[in-house]
Order: structure tokens, then sequence, then C-alpha cells
């Protein structure tokens, strides 16, 4: 198979994974869209949205958390951390700014949105989504009040007028070498002007701080129409790979963008041949470096057809290739459904990644661990 290496666990070899969120829990209907930080003392924190009254993606919907000490053998009790009354707040993308020498043990950033109709209304023009920040200097243990940066990052009305508005899902990440040191990058996407077919007036762009979230600047929007949720991870020379879902789905791939500037502009878009999507939500996080070049993870329900077999695949240039593949989970027979959707991805230590991800039909959010040796080749454990 050309240099090849897949690995394909059938369903009776998949290790069980430890359940972290459950519909039901705390009154919550549901919990959905799973984003995945570790701190600087190993602490793992996992935030999800918290939806009171269905699995509705608007409605009465908070932000909540747990933590894990152990590397994610055993969770905290729930705490919600963000209540916009009866209304939304979602899409939470966490990240540790770790180079602010103002807060020497790290000040964690956790972006949102809210909205006051749902997504086709806002489409529409019939309402807004909103961007927020909360921080934490103590671990996540307490957190500052909400700052809005709407008027940074959100272009409302002419000439641009963007509706819609998501952050990633997932974490956020910092850039933590080259000319961009310490920026704190958002992935992205927004609808621009009236619902057309397809949703192809949506665009994929980033938002970023280069001075630890005191003012916050808008990347050049993805020139592929439909391009939507997305995910990033820095690249060696000032890049910046940006891997986004493809809306309009008459082509069940990912979409690649790459920027050099840091994630400002983007050289290429492109769809990924080797990533095949059925039009949901991915994750990507670097996990190490190889000759010179940055080494990434990337999940997602590897089918073009249904929310199913989640894949991990690893990349050692860049993301030019995904040659390694390890089936997470799926549904070997039975009715067809959404058995595993959204993901996101942790780098616990050198040797094992942590996927936080959606299973069973969004029933639950479970923690599943990876071990990855020397040659980032990936094991369930």
């Amino acid at each position: 198979m050309g240099g090849l290496f897949l690995i394909l666990l059938s369903s009776l070899c998949l290790p069980a994974q430890k359940p972290v969120f459950s519909a039901g829990e705390n009154n919550y209907a549901s919990f959905r869209i799973p984003a995945i930080i570790r701190l600087e003392n190993g602490d793992l924190l996992a935030f999800c949205e918290g939806r009171v009254r269905h699995a509705g993606d608007f409605g009465n919907i908070d932000i909540v958390m747990k933590r894990s000490t152990d590397q994610g053998h055993s969770w905290s009790v729930l705490q919600p951390i963000v209540d916009a009354d009866s209304l939304q707040a979602g899409n939470p993308a966490p990240v540790v700014d770790r180079l602010d020498p103002a807060y020497p043990n790290g000040r964690i950033f956790l972006f949102y949105n809210t909205g006051n109709n749902h997504e086709q209304e806002i489409r529409n023009g019939k309402g807004q989504r909103q961007v927020w920040y909360i921080s934490s200097i103590d671990q996540g243990r307490s957190w500052s009040k909400p700052v809005n940066i709407s008027s940074q990052v959100h272009r409302v009305g002419p000439p641009d007028d963007w509706r819609s508005y998501a952050n990633t899902p997932g974490h956020a990440l910092q850039l933590e070498k080259g000319s961009y040191r310490g920026r704190l990058y958002v992935a992205a996407n927004h609808s621009a002007g009236k619902p057309q077919a397809g949703f192809t007036e949506y665009r994929a762009h980033g938002f970023y701080s280069d001075d630890h979230g005191k003012t916050f600047s808008v990347s050049a929007s993805v020139s592929l129409p439909g391009s939507n949720e997305s995910t990033a991870a820095a690249l060696s020379n000032n890049g910046l790979l940006l891997n986004s879902r493809y809306q309009t789905g008459d082509r069940r791939l990912r979409i690649t963008s790459i920027s050099r500037n840091g994630g400002q502009s983007w050289d290429t878009s492109y769809f990924d041949p080797a990533l095949p999507d059925p039009v949901c939500q991915g994750s990507l996080i670097n996990i190490g470096w190889h000759r010179g070049r940055t080494v990434l993870a990337f999940s997602n329900p590897s089918s073009k057809t249904n929310r199913d077999s989640l894949m991990l695949r690893i990349s050692k240039d860049e993301g030019q290739s995904w040659p390694v593949s390890l089936l997470l989970d799926h549904q070997p027979a039975g009715p067809r459904n959404d058995y595993t959707a959204y993901s996101d991805l942790v780098l616990i230590n050198r040797k094992k990644i942590g996927v936080l991800y959606e299973r069973n039909n969004y029933r639950e959010i479970v923690f599943k661990e990876v071990s990855i040796d020397r040659r980032f080749t990936p094991r369930l454990q």
C-alpha cells in the first residue's frame, strides 16, 4: 500500500471509554460540543454545552466544565461556568496563555458565543451572535466576568454583513515559536449576507490576539465557499494550518488552508482527499516535531455518509499526507445514527493523547486515551 500504515481495530478490540458527561446529569437533557485542555499542573479541563431542555442547537444552553487530576481516569462534579439566562451560550474554545509574563502560572481563556435566535433565523438577519471570553488565573477554579469582544472580531452590517458566527468548536491555541510567538488564535466561521443555496455564504476565518487578550484582530476569510466549523494548529516557519468542515456537502472532504503569517491570511485552500468527512466537526493538534516539522494529530468521523467511525490520523509532514490511522470507535451494525460525532484532542504528555468525543447518538461525551511511541505511532490504551 505504498508505505500506508493503517491500524483498523474491530469493535471487539476497542477498549471501553470513560463517560464524562451523560444526558440527564444535573438536569441537563443533553451535552454537546466538547472541548478539552491540559493545564501546567497536569490537570485536564473538559468543557461542553449543557443543553437544558433538549439536544437542539438553540435554547437554554450553558457552558459546563469538569476537571480531572489523574489524566482522565476520573472526573469532578459538573460545574456550570457560563449561563446566559434563557439564551444560548456555546461553542466553548479554551486555551492556556503560557507566555504572558504577568501570569507566570498561566492564564486560561475560554472564548464562547451567545445567540438570541436559531441559526437559520440569524442567517436571515433576524437575531445576532456575539463573541465573548472569560478567563481564569487560578487553574479554572474561579473565572472573571465576561468580556464582549464582538466589536473587534464580528463584522456586523454592511459592507461585510456577517450574520451567523461560531468559534471552532474545540480548543483554541497559542503559537509558541517563531515571529508570532505568544499569539492566541481562535478558529471560527461566519455567514455573509443573505442565505445562499448549499450554505455557500459561509466562510471560515480566525481571530487572534498578540497582546495576551487586550485587543483582537480578524484574519482573512478562507476563499472556498461553504467552509465552516474549523480547527487549527501551528506549523514550522510561522505557518498555521486551518482545517474546516465543508458545509455544502457535495464533496464529503475536509478543507485545508495554509498560512505563512500565523493565520492572518491564506496562501492556499484545497479539499484534502485523504480526509473524508460526513459534514461534521474535526479536531487538530500539534503533538511534537519530526525533522524540524510539526507532527499533527487529527480526529473526525471517517465516513462520507454518516457520523460514525471516529478516526485518529497522524501526519509527520505538516498535513501534506496522513499515512497513520487509528480507529477509535464505531458502530459495527444496527440502524444508522450519529454514533460518533464531534471530538476534541489534547496532548496529555509525550506518550499520550486524550480524545473527548460525542458518542451514542449524543447521549454521552466520553474520554479515551491513546498512547504514542517515539515514532508517533498510536495505540489504544
